[in-house]
């Protein structure tokens, strides 16, 4: 059977590319930007890419065309399927029909954290022997691909809840039908999609009325707006976590170093386990509890669960070294919302101490350019000592606004080069340079690293 799939580089379509071919499918596909690494990985797997959306990449008619959440009307590749009545469906549905129906899924959902815990929760299972299927928003380093098909009975997905498809605008995650379910957390993103809180706890209802009854679900007693979707109905198992000092979930984290680097994991009042690691913060603490009590429910005791976790390398861009010049440390993350940024800064901030952290923000998600953060963004980077803005010509707000409670210590660029420039002319020994942004950026991480050795 051949599958053409319009939006193929992106990391979820990407994904789904390479299970399809592991299934001895023949796949093509389409983009817009076609280039490494995405591309160089799916070339390797024997897929053909091709580049913009000509209704030519459609002759001969593939057997079914698999769209992307990218693709609008109007898109020529999607006009001309149209027209010539071509069999198509989206990359969640094709996930549940192809790969999902026959396996304990394991999906984790959330505003934030889901990429690292479903990388954590893949590692689990993989070092317990279960060899799990995979399909993950990011590169977790454990494993150097996003998606595998996997031997045993059970598959990890990052569930999100962004809309399917241009004809289906349920979240992704209600095609899953997890058995296992994972709620990190919740708050208000993805403004371009949805108006409000409420219509992303609906979607996340409708995830929860999709669980089976022997299934679970592993959430944050603390956080309000899970609490109110589960107040809807909720008809299966529950675990609660919670990494805070005093808590009275099922899962705990007690004599944590304050950088979250060192931690003991507890179930009720009994010791499971002892974690030593190289991520920070406590959101990756919570993360952790999240994973192992998702990995105890398919049969992985806390304590293998433990030991697999100290030997966990986090996602790729996520506090990712990018390198290091003249004692000067540049990292990259993925964080692009301001509760993300703030537990960012504060992971790092517990874990260095006093050095300068310079914090370099690209606000690039729909979400952020709308202007919806706007109120929360600079508290959220109050824990850098200088910070840099890029300022794109498609923010829809005043940045000199904005930021002004930071008042000195903020300076907003509106191209790359100047940002970089000066980074070079005020970076230091021992300093640390966090870039975040949701996209390339245009290369500054490395032109940084590149302007620094040459200084």
């Amino acid at each position: 059977m051949h599958i053409h799939i319009l939006g193929i580089c992106g990391t979820f379509m990407g994904g789904i590319a390479l299970l399809a071919r592991a299934q001895g499918y023949q796949v093509t596909g389409s983009d817009a930007h076609v280039y490494p690494p995405m591309s160089t990985q799916l070339e390797a797997a024997g897929i053909q890419l091709m580049e913009g959306y000509l209704p030519e990449h459609l002759q001969p008619a593939p057997d079914w065309v698999v769209v992307g959440n990218a693709m609008t009307r109007g898109n020529p590749a999607v006009e001309y399927m149209l027209n010539q009545g071509l069999a198509y469906t989206s990359g969640p549905q094709w996930l549940s029909e192809h790969v999902l129906q026959k396996t304990w899924v394991l999906g984790v959902a959330g505003t934030h954290g889901k990429t690292t815990t479903a990388s954590m929760l893949a590692w689990i299972l993989e070092d317990a022997n279960m060899e799990p299927g995979f399909l993950i928003g990011g590169i977790p380093q454990n494993f150097g691909l996003s998606a595998r098909f996997g031997a045993g009975q059970f598959f990890v997905v990052e569930a999100d809840e962004y809309d399917t498809a241009f004809f289906d605008k349920r979240s992704k995650f209600v095609h899953y039908r997890a058995r296992t379910c994972i709620l990190n957390n919740l708050e208000f993103d993805h403004a371009d999609i949805f108006d409000d809180l409420a219509q992303i706890q609906t979607q996340f209802h409708h995830l929860v009325r999709t669980i089976p009854s022997e299934g679970m679900v592993i959430y944050p007693p603390q956080d309000q707006a899970i609490l109110t979707v589960l107040e809807k109905g909720c008809w299966s198992e529950k675990a609660t976590f919670n990494a805070a000092d005093t808590t009275d979930a099922l899962w705990t984290a007690q004599n944590k170093k304050a950088d979250g680097s060192a931690f003991d994991v507890f179930k009720k009042d009994q010791f499971q386990g002892h974690i030593e690691w190289d991520l920070t913060g406590l959101h990756n603490v919570n993360n952790a509890l999240a994973a192992i009590a998702g990995a105890e429910h398919v049969g992985v005791p806390a304590k293998i669960a433990c030991e697999a976790l100290a030997q966990f390398k986090n996602v790729k861009r996520r506090m990712e070294l990018k390198g290091e010049v003249k004692g000067i440390k540049v990292y990259d993350d993925f964080a692009h919302h301001p509760t993300a940024i703030k537990t960012t800064l504060a992971g790092l901030r517990a874990q260095v101490g006093k050095q300068r952290i310079i914090a370099i923000l690209e606000p690039r998600s729909n979400t952020m350019q709308m202007g919806v953060h706007q109120k929360t963004l600079a508290h959220s980077l109050q824990e850098a000592d200088d910070i840099a803005v890029f300022i794109s010509e498609n923010l829809a707000w005043n940045g000199a606004d904005t930021f002004a409670s930071l008042e000195s210590k903020v300076k907003l660029f509106q191209k790359t080069q100047a940002i970089i420039d000066w980074v070079v002319e005020n970076a230091h020994p021992h300093d640390i340079i966090l870039i975040m942004s949701n996209g390339g950026f245009e290369g500054i991480h490395q032109r940084i690293l590149t302007h620094l050795a040459d200084k």
